[in-house]
């Protein structure tokens, strides 16, 4: 008999058997720094694709064995159906017992267009209301035609992070004569330097919040509103909402055209719904958009793959995890060889972060084993010359996640000494996957590399449109199904809102330190600091 939807979800990750096993087996890890064990057929039989992506493992400590113990810890903790009832739309984004969000997690529906779609009835309805956002969006795109040449983008962190991090990767493809300044930050030096030199009556503002009442995003708006009315501009004619329906944003009255999204998008899992639609569309062009989520959707195919071997996404997972509670790494870098992907480590700092930094499991208790890893990175190879020392040879393993492409975005390449510029960026991200898996030996001990230090990679043939949206659904899913085995909610985020409340409280006390309702003695001494500067 199938063990039922709440037993799935109720099994706690240091109670499964294979958890066990793994401890055992960590202890006899291979090392990669032994004689002809990071070998040719090491690497070919260690690889996954799909959705135009290869994932190759070969220089992770893992081996057939231990591979075999992950399956089986996949299949314990039900990943699999759990990643369809997500995608079915069932409720995921929940703790038991406990107030909670309690919603669906359906980010998977707004790229659902594209065959194989997900015919239960939440999904099927939420992908029907994407697409009547995506054919708003077109319209709308059509009927500005060159009316508009620059685009402000305000929101913060999931309505920033995301969007930002497509829009340079795929920057190349930049409709000619076209600009965007994102302003993401409550200082107002961010909104200043956006707004200098901008042609404001050609500009266009996307003012992003579910809810509408984001505080940082609130201030921006109604900072750059002053600056339209001060060149005699109506914000009204330039201002476009993307937010929830009937939030207080949802104003024809202020806004040229409002978009919607719904509470089933986490902010982290926003950016192929209007949150990076209207920005992608206005910037790159619909069509563009369009491939793009066509790649997510792909994507999100691979994760329901029942073949754990070929399920890019959970042999992510899966090595996270092993790295992460058996063998004691407590960061990740991603380390992306491609300068268009300067922003990606961010982006999944946060959706990473932010979804499995949890101490309780989805019954409320506190859990007994370590959870998500700290999430960093910068682009390859100036990253050689920055940290990598310390990844080399510091004290501390620290696994890697490097993004590499075959082919440079703009093809434009130089040969220098019998190889390409390109060639020396791929050899460059092969090398540093080598060294850090054999090290070397050396009489002096300040040029030994103790190796033995894990990474993957992730390559694809260009960064295109496709390929950039599988790779942000690739990351979505890893995400989920780190959360999925340590069963944890990765959907909610409580952990940003008691900064929020205490920001408000001190914001209470701000102005010449007036008398407020709620006395904060320790704000009042920090803020006395402030004033003797």
């Amino acid at each position: 008999m199938e063990r039922n939807k709440m037993e799935e979800e109720e099994v706690a990750f240091d109670e499964m058997a294979s958890v066990q096993r793994l401890h055992e087996l960590k202890l006899i890890a291979p090392d990669m720094t032994e004689q002809g064990i990071f070998s040719e057929e090491r690497i070919k039989n260690h690889v996954a694709r799909g959705a135009g992506i290869t994932l190759l493992y070969a220089p992770e400590r893992v081996d057939e064995t231990i591979l075999g113990e992950l399956e089986t810890l996949a299949k314990e903790a039900g990943v699999l159906s759990k990643m369809q009832r997500m995608q079915s739309g069932e409720v995921m984004n929940c703790i038991k017992g406990h107030q909670s969000e309690n919603r669906a997690v359906l980010h998977t529906a707004v790229r659902d267009f594209f065959g194989e779609e997900n015919n239960s009835g939440p999904a099927k309805e939420a992908a029907a209301m994407a697409k009547i956002e995506c054919d708003k969006l077109k319209q709308f795109l059509s009927s500005i035609g060159d009316e508009f040449s620059e685009l402000f983008m305000i929101g913060i962190g999931g309505s920033d992070l995301g969007p930002s991090a497509i829009y340079y990767a795929l920057e190349h493809l930049l409709i000619k004569g076209r600009k965007v300044h994102f302003i993401n930050n409550i200082d107002p030096d961010s909104l200043a330097l956006a707004v200098k030199g901008a042609d404001l009556k050609r500009s266009l503002a996307v003012v992003v919040s579910k809810s509408g009442s984001t505080i940082e995003t609130k201030t921006n708006e109604e900072f750059l509103r002053s600056k339209f009315k001060a060149a005699g501009l109506d914000p009204g004619r330039h201002f476009i909402a993307v937010t929830g329906e009937g939030s207080e944003m949802d104003d024809a009255r202020r806004y040229l055209k409002v978009f919607y999204i719904w509470d089933w998008i986490g902010g982290r899992y926003s950016s192929t719904s209007m949150v990076g639609g209207v920005l992608l569309g206005f910037a790159l062009g619909f069509d563009t958009f369009w491939e793009f989520l066509k790649g997510a959707h792909a994507m999100d195919q691979v994760a329901l793959r029942e073949d754990i071997r070929s399920n890019l996404p959970l042999m992510g997972a899966l090595l996270s995890v092993w790295n992460r509670n058996f063998l004691g790494m407590a960061t990740l870098a991603i380390i992306p060889y491609a300068q268009g992907m300067s922003r990606f480590p961010a982006h999944i700092q946060q959706l990473s972060m932010e979804s499995n930094g949890k101490h309780i499991d989805r019954r409320g208790n506190t859990v007994s084993h370590r959870t998500g890893m700290v999430i960093w990175g910068e682009p390859g190879t100036n990253a050689q010359h920055s940290f990598f020392q310390l990844i080399h040879q510091g004290t501390d393993t620290i696994p890697l996640e490097f993004i590499g492409f075959k082919e440079s975005r703009f093809g434009d390449d130089y040969t220098f000494e019998k190889t390409t510029s390109q060639e020396k960026l791929i050899a460059n991200l092969i090398a540093q996957a080598i060294a850090l898996a054999i090290g070397q030996k050396s009489n002096n001990p300040n040029r030994e590399f103790l190796g033995n230090r894990p990474s993957h990679l992730l390559i694809a043939k260009r960064q295109d449109p496709f390929t950039i949206g599988a790779l942000l659904a690739y990351f979505e899913h890893k995400v989920a199904f780190e959360g999925f085995i340590w069963n944890i909610n990765s959907f909610d985020q409580e952990g940003v809102q008691l900064g929020k409340v205490l920001a408000n409280k001190v914001l209470n006390r701000m102005p010449s330190m007036k008398s407020a309702s709620d006395p904060f003695p320790v704000a009042d001494a920090f803020i006395k600091h402030f004033g003797d500067v």
